[in-house]
């Protein structure tokens, strides 16, 4: 993928935030699907940078010549459609533009993320923090998170565990709950939570 002259660089906080899934319309309007329930992060940004990812499982035989993607899209207009985003953007005029950008990934910067509330975090924000319980003991690292409908699930890989380990034996689940959480330390890159190391 080249970017143009004036096309910016790519970001260094980029985050994949989406992935554009068909064209809307005719005259140019593409869906997205984003990757948060809530997709602000969408919205609080109008340069959307692309990146081709794979498409899923190709046909045996040559693989089709792709068409060229833009590096950058400048969105002229975003809303939800239901489960979508649903987004304009400039020079993407026609069905055939949009359809065209199908399968694409949709990064923005961090920086242009709308800030959070002091008890609210970004789940990028949280993965790669370190987690101690209030003794000062590590119990691992954020890997990931699990929506459970009700409140998120920490998935802390433990310090000791195998590269081979199966999940049950390599992973924590703590449940992200001010009744386990005591303190979100985002510069110190730490979490302190209420935790056991028999749980």
């Amino acid at each position: 993928m080249m970017l143009g002259e004036d096309t910016p660089a790519w970001p260094d906080d980029a985050i994949e935030v989406g992935r554009i899934i068909d064209a809307w319309g005719i005259k140019g309007g593409f869906k997205v699907q984003a990757f948060s329930a809530d997709p602000q992060a969408l919205f609080s940004s109008r340069r959307w940078f692309l990146k081709r990812t794979d498409a899923g499982a190709r046909r045996p035989g040559p693989a089709p010549a792709a068409a060229p993607l833009p590096g950058l899209l400048k969105i002229t207009q975003a809303k939800e459609q239901g489960e979508y985003v649903v987004a304009m953007a400039q020079d993407i005029s026609d069905r055939n533009a949009a359809e065209a950008l199908k399968g694409a990934s949709v990064f923005v910067s961090r920086s242009s993320f709308p800030t959070a509330d002091p008890d609210e975090f970004y789940w990028v924000d949280l993965i790669g923090l370190d987690v101690e319980n209030r003794e000062g003991v590590p119990l691992g690292q954020v890997q990931d998170l699990i929506d459970t409908g009700p409140h998120c699930v920490l998935r802390v890989r433990r310090p000791d565990a195998a590269a081979d380990a199966k999940p049950e034996e390599a992973e924590r689940l703590i449940p992200f709950v001010s009744a386990y959480v005591d303190r979100v330390d985002l510069p110190g890159r730490r979490i302190v939570v209420d935790w056991g190391l028999d749980y």
